[in-house]
């Protein structure tokens, strides 16, 4: 049986009033082959669970702008008090190398590697661990992950990195959606506009 091979005219029902169609469909043309993301199953699976990662295929960074209290509730370890969170509120590089520091094979918080290896991708790819791994596995330099993750490629590459090496695939093939949210999101954030996402997709592919 050949494999799936995804239409532009598919990707644009896929992912609606996207600016940047043309660009999203060269990447994932180029990238989802290579890592066997390449039934209709699968490739529905990748578009619903990115896009409901990255707002639509449009964020492709974490948002770290925080207003105090949700500091003191997210982070409650790392911003303990009102005095520290108002130091941190609305200062997004700040509170990525406290938030981030000493953990993920970052550094501590002034070595900056929380504001520089802070999610970024389609699936956000965090912390320098992750990242260092992704560069390893595609031979390019670490310093050049956060400018490439940043790129059409690089979202896509770095997401389906993540998807092989968390065996997303095998969860695709049986439609196990609940399964493949807690790997990408640790819980079950968005688990049914997730699953809703896949049925449509499965829909638009003629699954």
């Amino acid at each position: 049986m050949s494999d799936f091979i995804l239409s532009k005219a598919q990707l644009a029902q896929l992912i609606p009033g996207n600016a940047n169609i043309d660009k999203w469909y060269e990447a994932m043309a180029k990238v989802l082959p290579q890592y066997d993301i390449n039934s209709k199953q699968r490739v529905a699976a990748f578009v619903a669970q990115c896009g409901h990662e990255s707002g639509g295929f449009k964020f492709l960074k974490e948002n770290l702008n925080y207003r105090a209290e949700s500091l003191m509730r997210v982070w409650p370890k790392h911003f303990p008090d009102l005095v520290t969170a108002n130091k941190y509120a609305h200062k997004p590089e700040m509170i990525a190398n406290r938030a981030y520091a000493n953990r993920m094979g970052n550094g501590d918080e002034a070595s900056g590697d929380g504001a520089k290896f802070c999610g970024r991708g389609l699936i956000q790819l965090t912390g320098r661990a992750n990242q260092q791994a992704f560069a390893a596995s595609i031979k390019r330099d670490i310093n050049l992950m956060p400018e490439f993750l940043a790129t059409f490629e690089g979202a896509v590459q770095s997401a389906c990195w993540f998807w092989k090496e968390n065996k997303l695939n095998q969860y695709a093939d049986t439609g196990d959606i609940l399964t493949m949210t807690k790997r990408i999101n640790g819980g079950t954030l968005g688990l049914e506009e997730r699953k809703t996402n896949y049925a449509r997709a499965l829909k638009i592919l003629g699954a």
